[in-house]
């Protein structure tokens, strides 16, 4: 049986902290808009940062449609979802507001020491996210799989750019700067950054 938390403390921070791999889910506010669903890894790219709220790395590499749709006016939903792949099963899921904080954000310098393991040119925000719903489920068929270790292509591909490579490649790539739907997603040109790298 599910149940619903105050709070990420405890146990549940524990769990989110253990997982390899989370799920973003979002979708723009007009019905017939596109719902976005995305794998996130690379360890150290997520974050709790306080009981109610929790922080990711959003990385250059794909689309920006939760971007656009943090950003769209009255918008702003999200669920994180984490499974069990191993140990007991379970699944959890935090609903909340999303919102992203650019590299010229005041804010980006105060963030962006969070992820200093995972931090580099392809850095393009950080998505935070405010806690409304926290809540598990029993996860009783989600599949036992092993976890054998990161992928380090992506970090190794955008670790050989500048940061002016990057944000060439930024501006050439599709659903960037914009989503599928034609909301604003990424800034273009990409802001400069606050701090250094």
């Amino acid at each position: 049986m599910g149940q619903r938390y105050a709070r990420i403390e405890g146990r549940i921070r524990d769990f989110i902290e253990q997982q390899p791999v989370f799920f973003t889910a979002t979708a723009p506010l007009t019905g017939d808009g596109h719902v976005s669903l995305s794998p996130k890894g690379r360890k150290g790219s997520l974050v709790v940062i306080d009981e109610l709220t929790l922080a990711y790395l959003d990385f250059g590499g794909s689309g920006a449609e939760t971007i656009a749709h943090v950003r769209e006016e009255g918008n702003g939903r999200i669920t994180l979802m984490w499974c069990a792949f191993s140990g007991p099963p379970k699944v959890l899921r935090v609903h909340g507001k999303g919102e992203a904080v650019f590299r010229d954000d005041p804010r980006w310098a105060e963030f962006i020491p969070y992820f200093k393991d995972v931090d580099g040119p392809s850095a393009r925000a950080i998505i935070l996210v405010h806690a409304q719903r926290i809540s598990d489920a029993c996860g009783f068929a989600v599949p036992f799989m092993d976890y054998r270790e990161e992928r380090t292509q992506h970090a190794e591909h955008f670790g050989r750019k500048t940061d002016e490579e990057f944000a060439a490649y930024c501006e050439k790539k599709e659903h960037v700067g914009v989503s599928l739907d034609g909301l604003p997603a990424l800034p273009l040109p990409l802001p400069p950054r606050t701090d250094t790298v």
